[in-house]
């Protein structure tokens, strides 16, 4: 997992959502740490068109642990997008869940696309395999991947997700190695990306 003084976050730090406890004597301010979710993105062509341009780097999104997070490339459907059309119009989702022997809550991956299958680190997830999401992994489809890394929280209510753009290959001869990931433009804002290839294509699939 990542540790808050990881070369991955670029200053980055996950954010804390304050509670308000009601004491019998004093109101005192507490404050109750989210799940975090970090994923630096990497695909070959990124500068040379816009397959990244809807994703925020480095900003934090808090969201309800109760949704169903959908990547592809139908907007309307997927909260997270890629101006590619070889990516199915919904490629993967996430979803939280707890373990009944657990106090934190866990995340679950499944493959959403019927033409391309979903590799965690050496598990394929064919259409519609799920799995639970290690706490470091790598996931690919096509040429992209993603490193993602978990950092465990308190809140049951609420988790966080944030991105990175690495300019380097993620996987390197069969093994997955941390490049340090550099921001868009030089930045944290949006810059373009590209669209490569994804073995996916047609639109009457998901």
């Amino acid at each position: 997992m990542a540790g808050r003084g990881s070369p991955w976050m670029l200053g980055c730090k996950a954010g804390q959502i304050p509670v308000l406890i009601m004491s019998s004597f004093e109101d005192v301010d507490t404050e109750e740490t989210v799940t975090s979710l970090h994923m630096t993105l990497y695909h070959p062509g990124h500068q040379r068109s816009g397959i990244f341009q809807s994703i925020k780097f480095c900003n934090r999104e808090t969201l309800p642990t109760s949704e169903v997070v959908k990547f592809g490339r139908n907007s309307s459907t997927c909260r997270y997008t890629f101006q590619d059309k070889q990516v199915s119009r919904v490629q993967f989702s996430l979803q939280l869940f707890k373990k009944f022997d657990s106090s934190v809550v866990s995340f679950e991956i499944k493959n959403m696309s019927k033409k391309t299958n979903l590799l965690v680190d050496d598990k394929e997830l064919g259409y519609l395999n799920k799995m639970d999401l290690p706490d470091k992994c790598l996931i690919r489809f096509g040429d992209y991947q993603f490193l993602v890394e978990k950092e465990d929280g308190e809140s049951l209510e609420f988790f966080e997700i944030q991105f990175f753009l690495s300019i380097r290959p993620l996987l390197q001869e069969n093994k997955w190695l941390p490049q340090k990931p550099t921001p868009e433009c030089g930045s944290c804002s949006p810059c373009s990306t590209q669209n490569n290839s994804p073995t996916e294509a047609g639109e009457n699939e998901w």
